[in-house]
Formats: structure tokens, C-alpha cells, sequence
């Protein structure tokens, strides 16, 4: 249950800050929040992470994607069904990783790109994302460090 509501609440703020941006700026405006390294910026992505696939065909492109999701989702489900119920840090970390994955998704299924606005730039380095990316990966880190400290906590001494 912890899982539904936490993906369900990802997806609506995903898609709520995806809308405010989409109508707020025009398509690659910016607005500097701490200039040189931090800037909200209207971008579209039809690709993954740092425009992978972007280039792809859109019949071959949305397909993969759902193939994807279904395999995360499959992965999810598997993975909820082993940890404790008590354990409710890793299922608001489930709920993060599917409602980032689902909100994402909604937008290539209805737009066939996804809106990024989250500017992240250092020198000649820059790293684009958006609110459900920013999810996923809160999720999966917290998953990656609890296994890791585990991990080392059941190792004997």
C-alpha cells in the first residue's frame, strides 16, 4: 500500500511540475536560480538519461521504453514481495523508483519526449532531468546503500 500511494504521489508532482514548466517557459528558456551552476530551462528529451535513443525512431523508441518499464515493474513487484513489511524506508524507495518510471513513461506515451527543466551546469558540463529522474535515483541510491550496509553488517567480524 506504502508503495502505491508513494508512486501515485511521484507521478502527480512529476506531472504537475512538467505542466508548470511547459507553461511558464517557452521551449530551452532558462531561469537562473544560482547562475553558472543551477537553472530551471524548458527542454524536451525523446531519448534516456543524457539523450540516448534520442535519434531512434519513435516506433522503434516507445516500445523499448515500455519493454523497460514493464521489466522495472516486474523487478518492483519481485523485490517488494522479499523486503519486510516494516521495513517502510525500502518501500517509499520502490514507490519513488515506479512513480519516476510511470511519470516518465506517461509522457513518452503522450508526447513522445519528456520534459526536463532541472539545469544542472559545471564548467563545460551539463546534466538535465526532471522530477521523476530525480526520484528514481533517490530511490535507487537508498536501496543501493541499504543493501551495502547490510551487507557489511552481516559480515562477521
Amino acid at each position: 500500500m506504502i508503495l502505491t500511494g508513494v508512486s501515485m504521489l511521484v507521478v502527480v508532482l512529476d506531472q504537475v511540475t512538467k505542466f508548470l514548466i511547459s507553461e511558464s517557459l517557452q521551449l530551452n528558456q532558462s531561469i537562473p536560480l544560482w547562475p553558472d551552476y543551477f537553472y530551471f530551462t524548458y527542454l524536451q528529451n525523446r531519448g534516456t538519461a543524457f539523450g540516448f535513443m534520442s535519434d531512434m525512431n519513435s516506433d522503434i523508441r516507445i516500445p523499448i521504453f515500455i519493454v523497460i518499464t514493464i521489466t522495472a515493474a516486474f523487478i518492483i513487484y519481485s523485490y517488494q514481495r522479499v523486503i519486510h513489511e516494516e521495513n517502510l524506508a525500502s518501500q517509499i524507495a520502490l514507490g519513488l523508483i515506479w512513480g519516476g518510471a510511470m511519470g516518465n513513461l506517461v509522457d513518452r506515451l503522450v508526447y513522445g519526449k519528456v520534459v526536463d527543466f532541472i539545469d544542472v551546469r559545471y564548467d563545460d558540463s551539463r546534466l538535465a532531468f526532471n522530477a521523476a529522474d530525480f526520484f528514481v535515483t533517490l530511490g535507487l541510491l537508498y536501496l543501493f546503500f541499504e543493501f551495502v550496509i547490510k551487507r557489511n553488517q552481516k559480515k562477521p567480524a
